[in-house]
């Protein structure tokens, strides 16, 4: 017996556009495994031939920061100081940076 579609295991689908360098998020979709992912993924978000290539990767496999914990974890880079490019000083030659 068949498990129902929404029993699979959720996938994330990035695409890598023709003109693109980087794969971008474009959704989710249930698969039973990743190569069936990517054939949906195809078919799902590539219909106009506007991919080159398609990453698949299961949403469980995914750990994501909290929106709620945004503060106590992003707030530590304030204390560094030192990343902030105005301790050092730029050669001319080295020009727009």
């Amino acid at each position: 017996m068949t498990k129902p579609l929404s029993e699979w295991p959720l996938w994330e689908i990035f695409v890598r556009s023709k003109q693109g360098l980087e794969h971008k998020h474009c959704g989710s979709l249930h698969a039973s495994d990743a190569q069936h992912a990517l054939q949906m993924a195809r078919d799902v978000y590539t219909r106009r031939q506007e991919g080159v290539s398609i990453w698949v990767i299961p949403s469980s496999a995914i750990t994501a920061s909290s929106p709620d914990e945004k503060g106590e974890f992003f707030d530590p880079a304030n204390d560094k100081i030192y990343r902030h490019p105005t301790f050092y000083t730029i050669p001319d030659e080295v020009g727009h940076m």
